[in-house]
């Protein structure tokens, strides 16, 4: 089972859903996974504080272009959706910087003036928090996807195991790279304009996606009640809410877990977790695609 959580915006609490509902499960006894997806600024790790065991540097094909070769055609600067090869004075120059990767410069070439060349992009790294399989990545600054990385993130997760995946904030394409073949995605949410408006942005994601998925809404106050009235006139489900208490502020400002930490916070968790899966159990069972359940 794959549960992505993620949010339309920065601060939610989406790092602090993921990592508590994690370590809980491996503290069950559950064989999870925990993957940080956001390679830009990977958190999970100052929560869980893993042991990390072995790490590996991903490299991507970016262009090399053999100047004696090429005759200046600029069909490779056609091709490119992201400006990175430009023609000068009838020879081409490629920009790594803003490359990614898709490969078209070198097939369209007729001289055969462009070849591949590896470029470092970021790192994975592996760990154990406890009984919980760690995975992040990081990438290398200065690289303009986070996609590729993202992409072989994934690919090291054991196939055995049950897997939080921790997403970037947004709706971009590195978010889309990390929630896409998850069976569930739980979208955290702030009870304030400015989350229920991003909010909408990533339901908007996550329903064109086909991917079932729910709202956690953190800080949550008496009496202010935006989230939940528009998750009631769109259908979406409230998997639960995290109430705004200030020894949840002192907790993570620790790097601690909540659950161990508050009491209630346990159970609030383990309830939020029970409802993922009956939602899981009753999109699979319905035989419906791309609505919200």
């Amino acid at each position: 089972m794959i549960i992505a959580v993620a949010s339309g915006k920065g601060g939610t609490g989406k790092t602090t859903v993921a990592t508590n509902i994690a370590a809980l499960l491996a503290e069950g006894g559950r064989d999870i996974f925990y993957v940080d997806c956001d390679v830009e600024e990977p958190d999970g790790k100052l929560f869980l504080k893993p042991e990390m065991t072995r790490g590996k540097t991903i490299k991507v094909p970016k262009p090399e272009i053999d100047a004696d070769k090429c005759d200046g055609c600029a069909l490779c600067r056609e091709i490119c959706q992201y400006n990175a090869i430009v023609v000068i004075l009838e020879k081409a120059m490629a920009f790594h910087e803003l490359c990614h990767s898709c490969g078209g410069c070198r097939l369209v070439c007729p001289m055969k003036a462009i070849a591949d060349t590896d470029v470092e992009i970021g790192a994975i790294s592996e760990g154990k928090a406890g009984n919980l399989g760690f995975l992040h990545g990081e990438l290398k600054v200065g690289t303009p996807s986070a996609v590729p990385l993202i992409r072989e993130l994934k690919k090291e997760i054991p196939d055995s195991a049950d897997v939080i995946l921790d997403a970037p904030a947004g709706a971009s394409c590195p978010v889309v790279e990390t929630i896409s073949g998850s069976d569930f995605t739980a979208l955290v949410t702030e009870p304030t304009p400015f989350g229920l408006n991003d909010l909408k942005i990533a339901v908007e994601t996550v329903r064109i996606l086909g991917i079932p998925f729910g709202v956690i809404i953190n800080r949550s106050k008496s009496g202010y009640d935006i989230v939940n009235d528009f998750c009631r006139k769109e259908g979406i489900i409230v998997l639960g809410e995290i109430p705004d208490k200030r020894a949840a502020a002192e907790t993570y400002s620790k790097g601690e877990m909540l659950f161990r930490a508050i009491p209630g916070f346990r159970e609030l968790f383990e309830n939020i977790y029970e409802n993922i899966k009956i939602e899981i159990w009753k999109y699979k069972n319905s035989g419906e695609k791309g609505m919200a359940v």
